[in-house]
């Protein structure tokens, strides 16, 4: 009976101290160090937990205070202390930077604690609190002054020789440049352009007239190539028209350059025999006409003499007009 006893006491001993050993919280210890700072100054927050390997401790994400007077500046890993059998001794340390002014409570840190069914927040034992000592300024022998002028330093050699000496080189270089081109010039005798000498302006009728013959040498409808033949000859007093007469021949049709033809001064019979030539051109580049070869040659004799016929008069003033002109004056 007493052997019996004694069994059921260790029994009831070894499940009491089970569970003493499970419903043991963890351990929590928080402290700052060092607990009073100047300004800008940075302290270490270090947080100690000691509990059973099976619990399970959540470690708070650090936050700055309500108007900042904390601010993080690094977190630092998880550190494992200790170890012994079933208990663990873990340490989270966190790098801060104070900010604000006076007295700052932190208060009792919290964890988040698991443990099986229990899922709960822990808090240290200690209650921190930082000091942060306010910066005195004395404004009664503070005295503000004006910004000091630059101080007057001699120029010195080396501060402007390198820059005096590239000079003289891209001046020598230029130069040197200058002398290869002239004596380019004068070894093969090229002849530079005169960017003063006035633009030679050739007149509409010499520039018609010398197409007229280089078009006429080209013998284009003794080849049967009389659509190029009469597209030339168009095309040239087009061109002419739109110089001397300052109007959109190029671009016009036969009946539109016919009618502004009828109010520009000119021999009538230049006027018609212009109207015959576009009238004779038009049949042979769209209606595949051929004229004879005695009408050829008159196409091109007629566009010739109009040009003559029609082209600007130069006036040319001779010395005697030219004095007279002053005596009048």
């Amino acid at each position: 009976m007493n052997k019996l006893r004694h069994t059921l006491l260790l029994f009831a001993l070894v499940f009491a101290l089970g569970a003493s050993a499970q419903s043991e919280q963890p351990e929590v210890r928080a402290q700052i160090t060092p607990d009073s700072v100047l300004l800008g100054d940075e302290v270490l927050l270090t947080i100690d937990v000691k509990k059973d390997q099976v619990q399970v401790v959540g470690f708070p994400v650090f936050d700055t205070g309500e108007n900042g007077e904390l601010e993080l500046i690094e977190e630092l890993p998880l550190d494992t202390i200790k170890r012994d059998g079933r208990r663990q001794h873990l340490r989270k340390r966190y790098r801060l930077a104070a900010y604000g002014e006076g007295t700052i409570v932190l208060g009792r840190t919290p964890l988040a604690y698991i443990d099986k069914n229990i899922n709960d927040t822990i808090y240290s034992a200690d209650s921190l609190v930082l000091y942060i000592e306010p910066i005195q300024i004395d404004t009664t022998t503070m005295t503000i002054n004006d910004i000091k002028r630059p101080k007057d330093m001699p120029l010195r050699w080396g501060e402007f020789s390198g820059y005096l000496w590239r000079g003289l080189l891209i001046v020598l270089l230029f130069v040197a440049l200058v002398a290869l081109v002239i004596w380019l010039i004068h070894k093969y005798n090229v002849k530079m352009p005169n960017p003063f000498r006035p633009k030679v302006v050739v007149p509409p009728h010499v520039v018609a007239i010398k197409a007229l013959e280089a078009l006429h040498h080209q013998k284009l409808w003794q080849n049967n190539r009389h659509k190029d033949y009469y597209s030339g000859i168009t095309d040239i007093l087009r061109r002419y028209m739109a110089d001397r007469y300052d109007f959109g021949a190029m671009e016009m049709t036969t009946d539109e350059i016919v009618a502004a033809i009828a109010a520009i001064d000119m021999p009538d019979k230049s006027r018609r025999n212009l109207v015959e030539i576009l009238r004779t051109a038009d049949l042979v580049k769209f209606a595949k006409a051929v004229p004879d070869e005695q009408y050829n040659e008159r196409a091109y004799l007629d566009a010739y003499y109009f040009v003559e016929e029609t082209k600007a008069v130069e006036v040319i003033e001779t010395e005697s007009d030219e004095t007279k002109k002053r005596i009048d004056d």
